[in-house]
């Protein structure tokens, strides 16, 4: 396993060392001793899946204040863009975002630490999508960023109108309009 790092320093890819042969492939996707020592202690509580069709984005996501939650995201089948924004007030790259195209070809997984906000543009037929988290939902503490938010100008890899949102991922406000409260404080210990 190896990683590689984002145009945002906290946020990385992780690589697996994938073995193949004319049987097929096998790999490690999750490795607590290796993960520890290239990332730093996580201790991940929940796993999560979603399946969606092309065009469906879902987020802009996070859990508030003592909820936060750090994600380490990969897609079994499909692809998927995943987008991950610094929403810790005071960063150097706060307001700015980062990807890392995800598929169950290139087996990588993208590690979003807390303090930030998540989501994902599906750009296969169908993606199906797991998610590990180190913290539990809790839905009194959902917080959300509009998908379009003009100020972070995401490239989600979709043309406008092909994008399938959710009711709920249809109402959320842009980043400038959430109180510093409902965000992160840079440096502050979010562990």
């Amino acid at each position: 396993m190896t990683i590689e790092h984002t145009s945002i320093p906290d946020v990385v890819i992780v690589h697996p060392q994938i073995f193949r042969d004319a049987r097929g492939w096998f790999f490690e996707s999750f490795n607590e001793r290796t993960f520890e020592s290239l990332v730093g202690p996580v201790h991940f509580v929940q796993d999560n899946e979603s399946k969606s069709c092309r065009g469906v984005v879902r987020g802009l996501h996070y859990q508030k204040g003592a909820s936060a939650q750090a994600k380490l995201v990969r897609v079994i089948r499909g692809r998927v863009l995943d987008i991950a924004v610094d929403i810790r007030v005071g960063s150097p790259t706060f307001g700015k975002w980062t990807a890392a195209e995800l598929s169950g070809e290139n087996a990588s997984q993208l590690f979003i630490p807390r303090g930030f906000a998540h989501g994902f543009s599906v750009l296969s037929e169908e993606a199906v999508f797991q998610y590990k988290c180190d913290g539990f939902y809790n839905p009194a503490e959902e917080g959300a960023i509009a998908w379009d938010d003009p100020d972070l100008a995401i490239d989600w890899g979709l043309p406008a109108e092909e994008v399938l949102l959710s009711e709920k991922d249809k109402c959320h406000r842009c980043l400038k309009d959430i109180p510093a409260e409902e965000l992160f404080i840079y440096g502050a210990d979010l562990y």
